[in-house]
């Protein structure tokens, strides 16, 4: 499932101007709120993000994607049509790589929102 982002306050022609300020600002509270909600529980959780982090879940990703293809090379071997069994697995393993690669755009866009904190330093792998 996908999200649709949120719409966000367009001013209606019919009400003055006062009225549009002070919804605007209600709005403007709203997402505070929402912003301190997600920054507190997800920093709790979560910690601070840093390279490390990162890197442990982009070194997921490209495994489940080498996995996977690997799998479908395997299945086709030969040049033979694969057995449900064989679909199974290729199923499984895009799913795999398609939720950590949602994991790693999540994590970004939570460090981008400002949400959980970013520790700036080298990752440790190679």
């Amino acid at each position: 499932m996908r999200r649709v982002p949120a719409d966000h306050f367009e001013p209606d022609g019919d009400v003055d101007a006062k009225a549009q300020r002070q919804l605007r600002g209600h709005l403007e509270q709203i997402d505070y709120i929402a912003y301190s909600a997600n920054r507190s529980f997800l920093s709790t959780a979560l910690g601070r993000a840093d390279a490390e982090k990162f890197e442990r879940v982009a070194r997921a990703t490209a495994l489940a994607r080498t996995q996977w293809v690997a799998a479908a090379l395997t299945a086709t071997d030969g040049g033979r049509a694969p057995s449900l069994e064989q679909i199974d697995k290729l199923a499984q393993a895009r799913m795999a790589y398609e939720e950590l690669t949602a994991v790693y755009d999540a994590m970004r866009r939570l460090v981008e929102r400002g949400y959980l904190p970013f520790a700036a330093g080298e990752p440790q792998g190679g």
